[in-house]
């Protein structure tokens, strides 16, 4: 579903992501994790088709972004840690715009579900602008729900969220994989990670640290105890590069 081959992305002299090689597939969740300036948001604007790669190959849905960038467009979605939405609308017509944009047919029951979902029915008439920030980030991911993306980016997706909120989207992202979606999440609360993610790709200063199967990543980061938490293959992954700099 989401292919990536070689991928380098570098800004004049500063390279931002080097040599990324992985596959996210129909119904798999993918973490990726590292520490800030690793490239996670370079990786999801890319993908998104926002920017460009330098070099190499990305597809979604079997379609190039660079020879089919509408075609993949149609079939992904993105929700960046802070969502550019359309203030002068109300929630009702920011959904409705972005259902005419994408042609999604039945829009107005699948809007009255995304709303029912995220706690946002009470607000169908309330401008943007008088949202709190939860409810902006609630509006933005029932807006990329919308014409049912085959892939999904989300970038530190529970920023605002309040409980109730958080356990909506997780058990939105754990819906629409089980439905055949393929979702990248970036964060760094490592523990919403190794809750629903089935794998975990580790960037540090652009490289790719480590690629695979979330408990895969346990064993092969373990000491004397056979096991470690995210949080400890975190680490590891991350100083044995600062170490050999």
């Amino acid at each position: 579903m989401i292919r990536v081959k070689d991928f380098h992305k570098a800004y004049d002299e500063t390279i931002a992501v080097k040599g990324l090689n992985f596959e996210v597939a129909p119904g798999s969740i993918l973490g990726l994790i590292g520490p800030n300036g690793a490239g996670k948001t370079t990786t999801l604007r890319t993908l998104s088709g926002i920017i460009p790669p330098s070099r190499g190959q990305l597809s979604i849905a079997g379609h190039d972004l660079a020879s089919e960038p509408l075609a993949a467009k149609r079939r992904l979605a993105y929700i960046p840690d802070d969502p550019q939405l359309f203030h002068d609308l109300t929630v009702f017509q920011h959904l409705a715009f972005s259902a005419a944009a994408y042609q999604v047919p039945d829009s107005a029951e699948k809007i009255e579900r995304l709303l029912e979902s995220f706690q946002l029915t009470q607000k169908l008439n309330t401008p943007v602008s008088d949202l709190s920030r939860g409810m902006k980030q609630k509006l933005a991911v029932c807006a990329a729900y919308l014409h049912e993306p085959l892939a999904i980016f989300f970038d530190e997706p529970l920023t605002g969220l309040d409980p109730h909120g958080i356990r909506a989207l997780k058990e939105s992202i754990l819906q629409r994989a089980a439905a055949g979606s393929a979702v990248i999440i970036s964060s760094h609360l490592l523990a919403m990670v190794e809750d629903i993610c089935t794998h975990v790709l580790i960037l540090s200063r652009g490289e790719q640290r480590y690629f695979g199967p979330i408990d895969a990543v346990r064993t092969e980061y373990a000491q004397d105890s056979g096991t470690a938490s995210l949080e400890e293959v975190f680490f590891r992954a991350t100083e044995l590069v600062a170490a050999a700099m």
